[in-house]
């Protein structure tokens, strides 16, 4: 893949999870039990780049929806929160993926990154409070995370085998890691 090609790619990706973030946003709150929790659909395009990209090219994308969310409508704790959640998940992620494909599927993949997105926004919620009781919350927010995570994965597998461009860049990642 040429280099041009990269970066548009990198920016579609990256402005696409932006738009999913702010639509995310703008739906009412779907689980009423667990104040904070959400769907993570942005997280479908992570995943996506974590199959056809780097990992610095998906770091890139990640760090570009955390700034331009949070300039668009965030405040420097929900940035301090997801950015917590973000980063150990994608961490946890690319760790995961690294069993590779007979070992995971991108849906293991997924619920992997919903579970540690919940762990990074706790760990920075207790330091803010000064108390690991917020830990406590991890169950019921690790439930959702789950269940999350299974339809992020379902979602993100379903784009990877059915459309075309993104099929070329997986398939190019893969002979480049073969």
């Amino acid at each position: 893949m040429t280099k041009n090609k990269r970066l548009v790619y990198i920016a579609l990706l990256a402005a696409q999870a932006v738009v999913i973030g702010l639509l995310e946003r703008a739906i009412p709150f779907p689980f009423a039990f667990a104040p904070g929790a959400k769907l993570g659909l942005s997280n479908i395009i992570t995943c996506i780049s974590l199959y056809t990209l780097s990992f610095k090219d998906t770091f890139i994308i990640v760090a570009i929806r955390l700034v331009l969310a949070t300039l668009l409508g965030g405040t420097i704790s929900t940035f301090l929160y997801s950015a917590s959640g973000a980063i150990i998940s994608l961490l946890g992620m690319f760790l995961v993926k690294q069993l590779g494909p007979k070992r995971i599927s991108i849906i293991g993949v997924s619920t992997t990154g919903g579970i540690l997105h919940n762990v990074g926004q706790l760990l920075v919620a207790s330091f803010l409070a000064k108390s690991w009781n917020v830990m406590l919350y991890l169950p019921v927010l690790s439930f959702i995370g789950i269940l999350s995570g299974i339809a992020v994965g379902i979602a993100a597998n379903y784009l990877l085998k059915n459309v075309k461009t993104l099929q070329v860049f997986f398939l190019a990642k893969e002979n480049r890691e073969h």
